[in-house]
């Protein structure tokens, strides 16, 4: 992640360092992505880019980061306030359709996660997809419990394994998602599928 420092930048020049990047990782993935160019595009010296990161994975992972505050800039992913079962995995369809529409919004943003999603498997991108699952953690425990509650997710197994089942589907789901050039009515009815898929996973 970005060094304390960096914070002290103003907005534009951190914009102008974290926009660089991004149109860099975006366009060429981490593997083949060059320090130099989005040094040049930044218009930055090379002391100065490692004066606030420590390597290419901290920037990564920074860009990664905002980009995912991005998405969910209208709030959090509310817990399912549902009536009954089918209510619970309804709302959570709507919830990942919604996720997914921003997604093909945002092609720079598709285009990064792709890339963290399926390439390098470098110490500090794993670190990073760790953080981004805690950070998920709460909602998921949340949901879990509330899930329970109505019958919608199965309690003959235990809740840390029940969401250790979730977020892998999730992570494949998403992996393949976005690389699939989907039409909005496609991308509807695949989604229903894949939640169909997690809902008979889960369910007794």
């Amino acid at each position: 992640m970005a060094r304390p420092r960096f914070q002290q930048l103003s907005a534009e020049q951190r914009d102008a360092i974290l926009d660089a990047a991004l149109d860099e990782f975006s366009a060429h993935g981490f593997a083949d992505a060059s320090i130099n160019r989005i040094i040049a595009t930044a218009g930055i010296s090379k002391g100065a880019m490692y004066y606030y990161f420590d390597s290419k994975e901290d920037l990564y992972a920074d860009v990664l980061r905002r980009q995912v505050e991005r998405l969910f800039r209208d709030g959090p992913i509310p817990v399912p306030d549902a009536s009954d079962v089918d209510d619970f995995w309804r709302i959570l369809e709507g919830h990942y359709l919604r996720l997914m529409r921003l997604l093909i919004a945002t092609p720079q943003t598709a285009a990064l996660l792709r890339d963290w999603l399926t390439g390098a498997a470098s110490p500090a991108l794993r670190k990073a997809q760790r953080e981004a699952e805690q950070t998920a953690l709460p909602w998921l425990v949340q949901t879990v419990v509330v899930g329970q509650q109505l019958g919608a997710i199965r309690t003959d197994l235990p809740p840390a394994f029940l969401i250790a089942v979730a977020l892998g589907m999730g992570q494949a789901m998403d992996t393949w998602l976005i690389t699939q050039p989907l039409t909005e009515a496609e991308l509807g009815e695949t989604v229903h599928v894949l939640i169909g898929m997690m809902r008979r996973a889960l369910t007794e």
